[in-house]
C-alpha cells in the first residue's frame, strides 16, 4: 500500500512539474521528424497482463518494421533528437503516465515485450510477473550502456537473449526477493546519480 501511494504521489507531482518540459520535448520531436510524439509498444505487466507503454518517440515511424525489437548504439532508425533523449533517459519519463494508470511502478523489473518474455523460464516468469514492472531497477542501472554493448556484437538479438537477458532476470529475481520501500528509494537515488554522472 505504501509503495502504491508513493508511486502515485511522485508520479502525479512529477507530471505536473515536468509538463512544461514535456511540451518542449514534444515540439522538438515533431520538428525533428514526422510522426507522433509518443511511442506506444505492447509490454507484459503484472500477472502477464499486456499493456501499451508510453515513451517519447526516438525513432522513425514504423521503425520496428525495419529491424529488431531492440536497438544498438548506432541504430540508423534513431532520430537526431532521439539520440539525445535516449542518452539522458528522457524518453522514459512518459512512463509516469503508466504508473498513474496502475500498469507500472517507479521501481520494479523492466517490462519486456512478449517476444522476450517467452524466453523467461516458467518459474522465473511467474515470480518476475508477480509484481508491477518499473521505470527503473538495478538491472537498468547495470545495463545503462546496453545499446553500446549490443552495438559491438555481430548478432545483437542472440547476445541479448543468451547473455544479457539471463543476467537481467537474476537482477529481477533479487529485486522481488528483497523489495522494500527503502530499497526502492535507494534504487531511485542510484538511478538519478547514474543519469547525472
Amino acid at each position: 500500500m505504501l509503495k502504491r501511494t508513493f508511486d502515485l504521489f511522485c508520479s502525479l507531482v512529477g507530471l505536473v512539474f515536468l509538463s512544461p518540459f514535456f511540451l518542449v520535448v514534444a515540439l522538438l520531436i515533431k520538428r525533428d521528424s514526422p510522426g507522433p510524439v509518443f511511442f506506444r509498444q505492447e509490454r507484459v505487466g503484472r500477472g502477464g497482463k499486456h499493456f501499451r507503454i508510453h515513451k517519447f518517440r526516438t525513432m522513425r515511424v514504423n521503425a520496428e518494421d525495419e529491424g529488431l525489437r531492440i536497438t544498438t548504439g548506432k541504430d540508423s532508425r534513431i532520430t537526431s533528437i532521439g539520440a539525445f533523449l535516449r542518452k539522458y533517459k528522457i524518453d522514459e519519463l512518459p512512463q509516469l503516465l503508466d504508473v498513474v494508470a496502475g500498469n507500472m511502478s517507479l521501481v520494479g523489473p523492466r517490462p519486456e515485450v512478449p517476444e522476450y518474455v517467452a524466453y523467461y523460464p516458467p518459474g522465473v516468469r511467474v515470480k518476475v510477473l508477480s509484481i508491477r514492472p518499473g521505470i527503473t531497477d538495478p538491472a537498468s542501472i547495470a545495463f545503462r550502456d546496453e545499446n553500446e554493448i549490443l552495438d559491438r556484437t555481430n548478432n545483437p538479438q542472440k547476445v541479448y537473449i543468451e547473455e544479457i537477458l539471463p543476467v537481467k532476470l537474476k537482477y529481477y529475481i533479487d529485486y522481488v526477493d528483497n523489495a522494500s520501500f527503502l530499497f526502492d528509494l535507494k534504487i531511485i537515488f542510484k538511478t538519478l546519480r547514474a543519469i547525472i554522472a
